[in-house]
């Protein structure tokens, strides 16, 4: 009787479990038109946790399409775009983020939609060597989350990636300015190390791009702006290698690092003594 009773109970749920399958396997053949959002989200979101990215934004824009009005719909929207964006696939991420700011500006995800918009960009900025048209559009975006959601919780990692991509423009002008130099092209060396001393001057390429003005300046005879240039680096940048590289080749030459002349770095060095450029 005992084991007639176990066995009886094992029939018992081994029918619960062939019964909870069909019925799983009834509702995955049911048309996504019948239904309810709140299921359709739910495989969104399994799909998401299974890192099948590209289904669950399909997935989440369904609802959108299926559920224009819904509360449901609001939050697919910001959802696909992040299934976007984990799929690498940027420009529906893009998209996605956009049509939620268009619908829902003051809602409380619209700095994070905001923020995803920026990602979309920052993260396609490329090797050094690429055009730097994505890392303008991302600088932008970028800014907007800092100046229009300044109190989320995003604006402090927007500020970090901002800085982080003037650096790499940074980065650019001085690769192409290095490439100039070692051909003797120092005119068009000194346009690309000016850029970064005047435009990029809170990066760390600044003090680089001092001693590359020494050694440009002084190829082409012009002693007084490469002096200027090596007093600016004693100034702020005593501290690092291109200091001592460009003290080495002025008093090499027996000059100082002295600012003179009125030149633009003369005017930048002016800026530095009253504390208006760091």
């Amino acid at each position: 009787m005992a084991t007639g009773g176990i066995l009886a109970r094992r029939l018992v749920m081994l029918s619960l479990v062939l019964l909870l399958a069909a019925c799983g396997s009834r509702e995955r053949g049911v048309p996504l038109e019948n239904q309810p959002p709140e299921q359709i989200f739910k495989s969104a979101e399994a799909k998401f946790a299974s890192r099948k990215y590209d289904e669950a934004a399909k997935l989440f824009s369904e609802v959108e399409r299926l559920y224009p009005y819904s509360d449901w719909a609001k939050r697919s929207i910001v959802m696909s775009a992040y299934a976007y964006h984990k799929d690498k696939d940027y420009e529906n991420a893009r998209a996605a983020a956009q049509r939620y700011l268009d619908f829902y500006p003051a809602d409380e995800d619209a700095a994070y939609a905001q923020y995803l918009m920026a990602l979309s960009y920052y993260d396609q900025i490329d090797k050094v060597g690429r055009d730097q048209g994505i890392t303008y559009q991302a600088l932008q975006a970028l800014r907007v989350v800092i100046e229009r959601y300044p109190d989320s919780e995003y604006a402090k990692s927007a500020i970090l990636k901002f800085d982080l991509a003037i650096d790499h423009l940074a980065a650019k002008e001085m690769e192409v300015g290095r490439y100039y130099l070692k051909r003797k092209h120092f005119g068009a060396a000194i346009n690309r190390f000016r850029v970064v001393v005047e435009d990029y001057q809170t990066t760390t390429h600044t003090p680089e791009a001092l001693h590359r003005l020494v050694e440009a300046y002084l190829s082409l005879g012009l002693d007084d702006e490469a002096q200027t240039a090596g007093a600016i680096l004693g100034h702020n940048f005593q501290s690092t290698e291109w200091y001592e590289a460009s003290y080495a080749l002025l008093t090499g030459r027996g000059l100082e690092m002295k600012a003179k002349g009125n030149g633009w770095l003369a005017q930048v060095y002016r800026r530095v003594i009253k504390g208006e450029w760091l």
